[in-house]
């Protein structure tokens, strides 16, 4: 497969949060994503609006999810996993906006401490991500270089 194949493999499997994708499913269909996101960004300033990236990332947000759940899946971990930093990234918006209103150092500071674990719980999913898939078939399906119709070009 190209890799132009392998960006848009996960937009052909819009919603699919089963199976098992390649590194290089993933990380094709990323670097598209971000490529998109910096010319959409391109065009918001020109435009003098946030519109476009703000269709552009609800358009993309199933995709991104469905290839992250998959690379998971690669990796023999649950699609759980994509949503770790999102637990202490939501409670520290939550406790920001009272610690800004009230002025409470302690607050923020809370806010912060779950503001630096919603980093180092994405750092752990991207190593993750990053990580080899197991060696031929898993709990999630068979090893996605098996099988003749995908063959390693990355």
């Amino acid at each position: 497969m190209t890799p132009i194949d392998w960006a848009m493999r996960p937009l052909r499997k819009y919603a699919d949060f089963s199976g098992r994708a390649p590194r290089a499913e993933f990380w094709w269909f990323y670097l598209f994503y971000l490529i998109g996101y910096i010319i959409i960004g391109i065009i918001d300033s020109l435009i003098g609006t946030r519109i476009p990236t703000l269709l552009y990332v609800v358009a993309m947000f199933l995709p991104y999810l469905g290839v992250g759940v998959r690379r998971l899946h690669d990796t023999g971990r649950s699609g759980w996993w994509v949503l770790l930093p999102l637990i202490p990234a939501v409670i520290a918006g939550i406790l920001a906006g009272p610690a800004i209103l009230s002025g409470s150092l302690a607050a923020a500071g809370t806010a912060g401490i779950f503001g630096l674990l919603a980093v180092a719980a994405g750092i752990a999913v991207l190593v993750f991500f990053v990580l080899p898939g197991t060696a031929g078939a898993n709990r999630f399906g068979p090893n996605p270089y098996e099988g003749g119709e995908q063959l390693r070009t990355v």
